[in-house]
């Protein structure tokens, strides 16, 4: 009965463990492919992209986010900057100030918050629990960073944002890509030499053919391979002879 209530424990342990990380991952996805990426800065663990989300605004693309992978913690509701914390990055949604119709997903690894962005704005938004552990009771946070939107006043310590570069692309592409296509229906009549051409295929199979029967005469020529030979009766000779012994 103990060993029984353990692995229960321990299996309870392990989904607590798996689901966070399973959400991170599936919000990340989400902004990715939803979002055209706008800017990137950072290196190694600490990064930091920015998407777009043109004539949405913060509320709407918070509900958005939470609706698709719940946050571990989820800033009070604002029209100017909005977080949510995540197992292991911290989304920052602002109001482009330049366009405010506009909001700027600045997507940002725990790393690179530690590094760049001051607690004491942060304080503002999450909870001091929160602030604590994210920047080690004070070890971090002594920057003066405040997002994405305010770079030229509040810059980060490492680094600058710019446009991404096709790596940068490459490496976290963005959904918002034009792409064309066809669809091709092959007729009755297509001839499939051409299909696989070079390959193992490439030959066309027959267009018709058919199965024949052996006529069951034991002379016949014209039966199929496959069917079975029918052997005829044996001869017999009718004669005479004698026997003779031997002197």
């Amino acid at each position: 009965m103990r060993k029984t209530g353990t692995y229960w424990i321990k299996l309870l342990l392990v989904f607590s463990l798996i689901v966070p990380l399973l959400a991170a991952c599936g919000i990340g996805s989400t902004i990715e492919e939803t979002y055209p990426l706008e800017s990137v800065n950072g290196s190694g663990s600490a990064t930091s992209y920015v998407y777009r989300a043109a004539g949405v605004s913060v509320p709407e693309v918070a509900k958005s986010l939470v609706d698709k992978a719940k946050p571990d913690q989820q800033s009070p509701e604002k029209t100017d900057h909005m977080f949510l914390v995540y197992s292991d990055r911290i989304i920052h949604l602002q109001q482009d100030a330049a366009k405010p119709e506009d909001t700027l997903i600045e997507v940002d690894s725990k790393e690179y918050v530690r590094n760049n962005y001051s607690s004491s704005f942060l304080e503002g938004y999450l909870i001091a629990s929160l602030i604590g552990d994210l920047f080690d009771n004070g070890r971090y946070g002594h920057g003066t960073y405040r997002g994405y939107k305010d770079r030229d006043v509040y810059k980060p310590k490492s680094g600058n944002y710019h446009a991404p570069s096709v790596q940068e692309k490459k490496a976290i592409p963005p959904m918002t890509v034009n792409r064309s296509g066809s669809i091709f229906k092959r007729s009755k009549n297509a001839d499939s030499s051409k299909v696989g051409e070079g390959g193992l295929f490439n030959k066309a199979p027959p267009k018709s053919g058919k199965i024949t029967r052996d006529s069951g005469s034991s002379g016949s020529k014209s039966g199929s391979w496959l069917a079975p030979r029918k052997s005829s009766k044996p001869k017999t000779r009718v004669g005479s002879g004698r026997i003779s012994r031997r002197r």
